[in-house]
């Protein structure tokens, strides 16, 4: 018997409100000052400044054909959530752009640029937090990603590169340098509101004093710690690995204890972008 797919209205609810966002910033920001873009979007604005075709339309069109290669990358629940955030992105920026509203920056590109970021970054975020995405650039990335071995952060970079540099064909130096700048807006705000402005660190710590680290740990900050059995690769000695979650507040903590019972220890500190279990309080599965 299959297993039946689940969704959640509120994911669609949420991820028509992050497209909306991105279709606001996209239309109020990208459109008007002419900025590019990259991943679909870009070459949407692209066909936009040359043929005068409408982004709302061809961001349907471009993603047709990326949809159909989807399907046995994202499964049915993450297909249906991209057709749904493709969809939404490109009714709300046919939406917008038959809004009488402006808004004035008083030709200043560069605050143009960050609010594009942000508001960018803070749709996308949202979409991406319940399960969705845009379309474009995610789907191709993934693609290559399981068909081909490349690391999705690097597919993505050069579409990215590609799309950027072809929109040299309607844009000047200058105003692609202010589009760089509304990209990296976007890769830190995204990231942000994806985590929900969650950050914590793993540290795995290596000492012949562990024991007495632990407890430390346990006693001092109130943090549980889990041993991990380890061997040296060179000394064929067995040993433990303390492994534990920590703000980066207590992580200052924990580099005092070190300081004070072992300075040798060697310690590895991970990013972490999700920790789900007792003690934290980002526990819920969004994507479900």
């Amino acid at each position: 018997m299959n297993k039946e797919v689940k969704f959640h209205p509120v994911n669609f609810l949420m991820i028509a409100l992050g497209a909306a966002i991105y279709a606001f910033g996209f239309v109020n920001f990208n459109m008007v000052n002419h900025l590019a873009e990259g991943g679909i979007s870009g070459i949407t604005l692209i066909f936009h400044a040359l043929f005068k075709l409408n982004p709302a339309y061809t961001q349907i069109l471009f993603n047709i054909p990326l949809f159909i290669l989807g399907v046995k990358i994202f499964g049915k629940r993450g297909m249906i959530y991209t057709i749904h955030g493709t969809v939404c992105l490109s009714v709300f920026i046919w939406l917008f752009q038959r809004m009488s509203f402006s808004i004035d920056l008083a030709h200043d590109t560069l605050i143009a640029a960050l609010l594009a970021g942000i508001f960018a970054g803070i749709g996308g975020g949202i979409v991406f937090r319940f399960g969705g995405t845009t379309g474009g650039g995610d789907i191709i990335g993934r693609y290559f990603e399981q068909k081909k071995g490349l690391a999705l952060g690097q597919t993505l970079f050069v579409f990215d590169i590609v799309v950027l540099t072809l929109s040299l064909s309607y844009i000047d130096i200058q105003h692609m340098m202010y589009t760089v700048i509304a990209s990296f807006v976007f890769s830190q705000v995204v990231a942000v509101v994806q985590n929900g402005g969650y950050t914590v660190r793993g540290m795995l710590i290596i000492s012949s004093k562990y024991t007495e680290i632990s407890q430390k740990i346990t006693d001092e900050i109130g943090r549980g710690a889990t041993y991990l059995k380890a061997e040296g690769v060179y000394s064929g000695q067995e040993t433990k690995v303390i492994y534990v979650v920590l703000s980066p507040v207590q992580v200052q903590a924990v580099k005092a204890i070190l300081a004070e019972i072992d300075p040798d220890a060697f310690v590895s500190i991970i990013n972490v972008h999700e920790v789900i279990g007792s003690g934290f309080t980002y526990t819920e599965d969004l994507n479900l």
